[in-house]
């Protein structure tokens, strides 16, 4: 009689799933060490933290207004006529079916956004 050809495997997943379970376990101990750890030489709060209006454009806008935001599935914001104020409303409320509403909702965020958009030549 020979050997089975499926025993390695199954001792392979075997070892595989224990040291999953341990190391699973070492985790659940040392779960508040690193997150303390992680909060260690943080000077910097995430509310103060500076908002880059460019970084949220690729983020969020691109997708419609194409990668330069000169348009796309939604229409250019490069050059655009919309005064700061029409910008903002339009960012905190969307437009139609297209642009959603409440992609930024603080309002010094909307002011840097609108700015940033306004300056895009």
């Amino acid at each position: 009689m020979g050997k089975n050809p499926i025993v390695p495997y199954i001792l392979i997943f075997a070892l595989g799933l224990g040291l999953i379970f341990f190391m699973s376990l070492y985790g659940l101990d040392q779960q508040e060490e690193i997150a303390n750890k992680d909060d260690e030489g943080k000077t910097e709060d995430v509310a103060t933290a500076e908002f880059d209006a460019e970084a949220v454009a690729q983020g969020k806008c691109i997708a419609c207004h194409g990668g330069d935001l000169t348009g796309g599935g939604g229409p250019g914001l490069v050059g655009t006529t919309l005064s700061k104020d029409e910008i903002k409303d339009i960012i905190l409320n969307g437009k139609g079916a297209g642009m959603p509403a409440g992609l930024i909702k603080d309002d010094a965020e909307l002011d840097a956004m609108a700015d940033y958009i306004l300056a895009l030549k």
